[in-house]
Formats: structure tokens, C-alpha cells, sequence
């Protein structure tokens, strides 16, 4: 079952956003999910992961401190918070599940996630 993200849009440079990603009730409590990003002409690149219980978060380098994940077990839904848009952060943004735990080993390598939903677009722009 493919993960559903959403949040994007137009943002000025220094602003903020936060993205959704929903999921299935036995995806969201059985798989960690990340966050990605795609810009025009590059690859898909990790950003953050959370566990299926929320314990284990790792942050990739390409964003940390600006970002923060996190999820909410009412909704089923996994959120990243932008804070600090700058323009080359603009990118289609998706989410994805997982079945392996060493996602932080693995630099949350893309071909190891899965479900991957169409992606929400991100621009950040004056």
C-alpha cells in the first residue's frame, strides 16, 4: 500500500512547512518511514527516518537541524517539519516505508524503502 504525502507548496526562502505522510494503520505501526527528496535532475536523497515506535530517529546530514520528524499514532501519519527553506531545498518530497532497522547504516539508501506515494512539491522561491 503506497504511503500518501502531502504539505508542499510555494514557501519564501527562511520559511517553514510541514509535510504529512499517511499511512495505513499496520504500516505505520509495523515499518520505520522517511522522509525523501528528489530535485529537477538529481536523486532521490534520505532526509529523516523514524522507527515504527518512535524511538529510533535518524537525521541525514543534507538537513539536519532544520528538520524534524515525527508521528502522530491517532492519525497514523508521519510529519516532517521544515524550518529555514532555502531555494535549492526545493525538490518533490516523498515518503516511504521500510522493512530493515539499519536504515541510519545504510544512510537510508532509497533502495532499501519502499511504498513510495507520488511526492508533494516543495518550492522555495521569492
Amino acid at each position: 500500500v503506497q504511503l500518501q504525502a502531502s504539505g508542499g507548496g510555494l514557501v519564501q526562502p527562511g520559511g517553514s512547512l510541514r509535510l504529512s505522510c499517511a499511512a495505513s494503520r499496520f504500516t505505520f505501526n509495523s515499518y520505520p518511514i522517511g522522509w525523501f527528496r528528489q530535485a529537477p535532475g538529481k536523486g532521490r536523497e534520505g532526509l529523516a527516518c523514524i522507527s515504527n515506535i518512535g524511538d529510533i530517529i535518524y537525521y541525514a546530514d543534507s538537513m539536519k537541524g532544520r528538520v524534524t520528524i515525527s508521528r502522530d499514532s491517532a492519525k497514523n501519519t508521519v510529519y516532517l517539519q521544515m524550518n529555514g527553506l532555502k531555494p535549492e531545498d526545493t525538490a518533490v518530497y516523498y515518503c516511504a516505508s521500510t522493512i530493515y532497522a539499519d536504515y541510519d547504516r545504510t544512510h537510508m539508501a532509497p533502495e532499501f524503502f519502499g511504498s513510495w506515494g507520488q511526492g508533494t512539491l516543495v518550492t522555495v522561491s521569492s
